[in-house]
């Protein structure tokens, strides 16, 4: 009687743990479905990148042959790499990163310092900038394209790497991501640098900027992948190769009669490989930045 007893709490228990066992498998292969389904574009990208027929891509769309190369080769690589010519998405390459690198650079200088400012300044009226700098975020970019346009075809910036850069250098959206992590950080570092006698900008850069390594991720990787996206603003002020990005120039692929799909897979794979890098350069510091504003939200 009592072996009967004891064998019914054992059976109740190993209910619950059968039931969830099964229930992390099934969890299990829905995030693994949910990363296939995220993953295949970019897979189907690179596959289609080593095919040396374009016609052939097309004919394996649609099927799992998509996503195999029996042979591949990197002469699309080598086609699209030179840096003059027809196809010199090498000379684009180098036009995107040199507008990246400067943007994002002069950006995180220029939107902490504004941030900083707002911050910690000791000048009356920095609620009323704050919320103007709030209120610009709301307006859409598209709304102010063609008056930005007249403003720098008129101050001679038309075709030139300026004219991609120091327009989008200030943004109120990372004034603002500036601003929330200096204000939350304690009063009493400015106060002390102070009684040593730091300067304003002094404080700025030898204590403020260094802990904002977080924030300084976060800007350079969203910053990143917006200037490396923009299209319409650079096929408006664009003329010729001279400046010209390589997100504009793999366009004219797909305005031709015949699209070459495989040289085209190829030059998105190269557009694709330098943000991925700037995210993985910052991935710690964004991923903590987010983690760190949800904990305390």
């Amino acid at each position: 009687m009592s072996d009967i007893a004891l064998s019914i709490p054992q059976a109740r228990t190993a209910r619950p743990r059968s039931a969830a066992a099964v229930l992390r498998i099934i969890q299990t292969i829905c995030i693994f479905i949910i990363a296939l389904v995220i993953v295949s574009p970019l897979l189907l990208l690179v596959v289609a990148s080593l095919k040396d027929v374009r016609f052939q891509i097309l004919a394996d769309m649609g099927s799992f042959r998509a996503f195999w190369v029996s042979n591949p080769t990197l002469s699309n690589y080598a086609e699209v790499g030179h840096l003059s010519g027809e196809l010199a998405f090498g000379r684009y390459l180098i036009n995107s990163l040199i507008i990246l690198v400067t943007t994002v650079c002069s950006g995180l200088i220029v939107n902490s310092m504004a941030a900083f400012v707002l911050a910690w300044g000791s000048f009356k009226g920095r609620a009323v900038i704050l919320s103007i700098v709030i209120a610009l975020y709301v307006i859409p970019q598209e709304s102010i394209i063609m008056p930005l346009v007249i403003m720098v075809s008129r101050a001679g910036m038309s075709d030139t790497f300026a004219v991609q850069i120091v327009p989008w250098v200030a943004s109120p959206l990372y004034i603002f991501l500036f601003y929330q992590f200096f204000a939350q950080l304690p009063k009493e570092l400015l106060e002390a640098a102070e009684i040593d006698g730091a300067s304003f900008f002094r404080v700025y850069r030898s204590i403020f900027l260094p802990l904002s390594l977080p924030a300084l991720a976060t800007v350079s990787i969203l910053m990143g992948i917006e200037t490396w996206n923009q299209y319409l603003w650079p096929i408006l002020v664009t003329q010729t190769d001279y400046a010209r990005p390589i997100a504009v120039a793999i366009a004219t692929f797909f305005g031709q009669d015949s699209i070459y799909w495989d040289r085209a897979m190829a030059a998105s794979v190269l557009m694709m490989i330098p943000i991925l890098g700037l995210y993985l350069a910052f991935q710690r510091w964004f991923v903590s930045s987010f983690i760190g504003s949800a904990v305390k939200g």
